[in-house]
């Protein structure tokens, strides 16, 4: 039986059943990761937090620093060393969060001959068509790799990864799908161990666009005003806040998101919402589905919601930037900080 807290936050699992089963072996598992700018929420707060949890289950977890796999991806504009740079202060930030995982470099990896013999016969096995489509998972359309082939070696690269790495479990979000489902397919092909996937929750963009597809709706750093940062000012997050859309409903509101995926799943059992007086004071909630219910009868007004989320995040954040202070020689390298 799967524990609740390793299911929280989870999408899908495929399969529950061979994860159980997995658990019972001191499993390896992963997280690719691009080092290819600042970490928001949905990579810091939800893919960190399963990582730990993970961990907290026995498995051995590798945050994968993909730099070559960002140098395809135009991360940088393919400046390989500010690529790196940016994976080493992604892991002073998951270390501020009190995330201790394993650390590979895709460098460690593409060294060596028999890598690349994996990515061969991952090719070899793969139509141009399912490629193509699986060039979701770095974020491009698939007609981007007729103005650039190196974009369709990626996915090969990412389920050789996989292999290379003899990984038992592959983590990520719903937008990693393609990835992880292509791996499970040639694993049976090539025989190889066949992953166990695990896909998370997507944070919605403050921006509140795209609502019907949650990928292209999904937290992006590279989308302005669509991301809160872990390293985000106290006068920044409130900004941020302050703009974020949040509607009516529970449907694609990034807000609410926030309370469900981050606040109440790991950081709080009682939520308070400061109000003043003449509006009734103060609210409390001892789940989110208690304060959903509230905000959807509109007894919770929105500004109310996004200050209290605010203030919550600013006080969830505060090692992030507490370390960044102490460490801003990267992000003043990278441009980030004046």
């Amino acid at each position: 039986m799967l524990s609740w807290q390793l299911m929280r936050n989870v999408e899908e699992v495929i399969t529950a059943e061979e994860l159980e089963n997995v658990l019972q072996f001191s499993p390896r598992g992963y997280v690719g990761l691009e080092p290819s700018g600042r970490v928001h929420l949905g990579t810091g707060l939800i893919i960190g937090a399963k990582v730990r949890d993970l961990m907290n289950e026995g498995v051995d977890m590798i945050v994968f620093l993909a730099d070559w796999h960002a140098y395809i991806n135009d991360k940088f504009g393919g400046d390989i060393e500010k690529i790196h740079l940016a994976g080493e202060y992604m892991k002073g930030v998951f270390g501020a969060l009190d995330i201790h995982p394993r650390y590979i470099w895709a460098d460690e990896l593409v060294s060596k001959k028999e890598y690349w013999e994996k990515v061969i016969k991952v090719a070899k096995r793969t139509t141009l068509k399912r490629a193509k489509r699986a060039m979701s998972i770095m974020g491009r359309k698939e007609d981007e790799a007729e103005l650039d082939s190196s974009k369709i070696i990626y996915p090969f690269m990412q389920v050789s990864d996989i292999f290379d790495m003899d990984l038992d479990i592959a983590l990520g979000g719903m937008d990693q799908r393609h990835a992880h489902m292509l791996a499970r397919d040639v694993a049976e092909k090539l025989g190889y161990k066949k992953p166990v996937a695990i896909h998370t929750v997507l944070l919605a963009s403050l921006r509140g666009s795209g609502r019907m597809d949650p990928i292209e709706a999904k937290m992006s750093k590279s989308k302005e005003g669509s991301a809160i940062f872990v390293e985000d000012s106290e006068e920044n997050i409130r900004k941020k806040m302050k703009k974020a859309y949040c509607p009516p409903e529970a449907q694609g509101n990034p807000v609410l998101q926030i309370v469900k995926h981050i606040i109440f799943a790991y950081y709080t059992k009682k939520f308070t919402v400061p109000r003043d007086e003449k509006w009734g004071g103060d609210m409390y909630f001892d789940s989110y589905e208690s304060l959903e219910e509230a905000y959807l009868k509109g007894e919770l007004h929105p500004m109310d919601l996004k200050n209290a989320v605010a203030e919550e995040l600013i006080r969830i954040l505060k090692p992030v930037r507490e370390y960044v202070e102490k460490n801003d020689d990267i992000p003043r390298a990278l441009g980030w900080k004046k």
